[in-house]
C-alpha cells in the first residue's frame, strides 16, 4: 500500500460545548487527519511539538502505526487552542490561540518521505504548503486545505499553492470567499480554474459535495442523535477521503465517490465524543457497517419513481 504524507499542526485543545468540556486534549489538523487515515493506509506526519509534548501523546500516533520521524521537537510549548461551541455547534468561537513553537514552523521533509505518492497539506501558511509540494513533486495526488485567514491575508501566495495541487478540501464559507461567488457549483468551477481538478466543499451537518470536471457527487452527513464535539471533524473528513484514495491507489470516479462517503463516515465518529476519544476506539467493522448504512440511506431504484408520461 502506498504511504500518505500529511504536513500540518499538532496541538493541545481546550474545548467547551453544551455537552461538557475537555482540557488540553491532543488535537491539531495533522493529528486528526493522520489518526483517521491510518485506518486505511500507512501514514507519515511532518509537524512540530514543544517540550510539553510527552511520550504519552506520541504513543497515540505510534499505536496507530503512524510514522512520527517527521515530528520535530522544538524548545518551547506546543501549539494550543481554546474554543467554545454553542447553539447548533456549526462554528467554534475561538477563546485563545497560542501558536508557540508552531509560529516558527518550517516543515522539514525527511528523505524517506520525498517519494510519497499521496500528500496532504493541512491548514498552514500557503508559502509553506507550496514549499512542501515542491519537495514532493513526484506525488500523484496532492491535496490541501486552507482557511479564511489565508484567503484574506495571503491571496497571491494561496493562488500559487492552488496552482500546484490536485485537490482542495474546504468548507462552503471558504469556497465562496475564495471564489467570490455565492453559488457553490459556480464557486467550485472558479476554484478549479485556479488549479485543483478536484474540489470538495464541506457543508457541516449538510454533508459534502465533490466536483471534478463536469461530475458532481453529493453525500449527506450521517444523522446522529447527538454531537458532542465538532472539533477536528473537517480534518477527520479529509483523513478519511485521502486515506481511502491512498488505499485504492488511484482517483477514478468510483474511488473518489467512495472516498467522499468514507470521509463523512469518519467525521461522524469523530464528533460523537470529545477530542480523539471515539476515533481511537472505532473498529474497522464499525467503519464498514456505517459505510453500508450510508449506502442504504442514499440508494434507490429509479424505476420506483418514474412519473407517468402523457400519451
Amino acid at each position: 500500500m502506498p504511504p500518505l504524507l500529511v504536513v500540518g499542526s499538532v496541538a493541545f485543545d481546550s474545548i467547551q460545548t453544551p455537552h461538557g468540556r475537555a482540557e488540553n486534549v491532543l488535537g491539531g489538523a495533522a493529528t486528526y487527519f493522520s489518526v483517521t487515515a491510518s485506518y486505511f493506509c500507512p501514514v507519515s506526519v511532518v509537524a512540530v511539538v514543544g517540550d510539553d509534548f510527552g511520550e504519552k501523546e506520541m504513543e497515540v500516533f505510534r499505536a496507530r502505526g503512524i510514522d512520527t520521524s517527521g515530528i520535530e521537537r522544538a524548545k518551547g510549548k506546543t501549539f494550543r487552542w481554546s474554543g467554545q461551541y454553542s447553539g447548533d455547534m456549526n462554528e467554534a468561537k475561538t477563546l485563545e490561540t497560542q501558536l508557540n513553537v508552531f509560529q516558527t514552523f518550517s516543515p522539514k521533509i525527511p528523505a524517506g518521505y520525498l517519494d510519497s505518492p499521496f500528500v496532504f497539506l493541512a491548514n498552514i501558511d500557503p508559502v509553506l504548503q507550496l514549499h512542501v509540494r515542491q519537495q514532493v513533486s513526484g506525488a500523484g495526488l496532492a491535496g490541501c486545505d486552507t482557511m479564511n485567514f489565508w484567503i484574506r491575508g495571503k491571496p497571491d501566495e494561496l493562488k500559487q499553492t492552488l496552482a500546484a495541487v490536485d485537490a482542495l478540501i474546504i468548507n462552503e464559507t471558504e469556497a465562496r470567499m475564495l471564489s467570490g461567488v455565492e453559488n457553490l457549483p459556480q464557486a467550485a468551477a472558479a476554484i478549479q480554474k485556479l488549479g485543483p481538478r478536484i474540489v470538495v466543499i464541506k457543508r457541516g451537518e449538510h454533508g459534502a459535495i465533490l466536483f471534478r470536471g463536469n461530475s458532481i457527487f453529493f453525500v449527506p452527513a450521517f444523522p446522529l442523535e447527538q454531537v458532542h464535539d465538532p472539533t477536528g471533524a473537517g480534518d477527520t473528513f479529509a483523513g478519511g477521503f485521502m486515506g481511502y484514495l491512498a488505499r485504492a491507489g488511484d482517483c477514478i470516479e468510483a474511488n473518489l465517490r467512495r472516498a467522499l462517503v468514507y470521509g463523512s463516515v469518519m467525521a461522524s465518529f469523530a464528533v460523537e465524543e470529545f477530542g480523539l476519544d471515539r476515533l481511537l476506539r472505532v473498529r474497522p467493522e464499525e467503519i464498514e457497517a456505517r459505510f453500508q448504512q450510508f449506502k442504504a440511506m442514499t440508494q434507490f431504484e429509479s424505476d420506483d419513481f418514474l412519473l407517468p408520461t402523457e400519451d
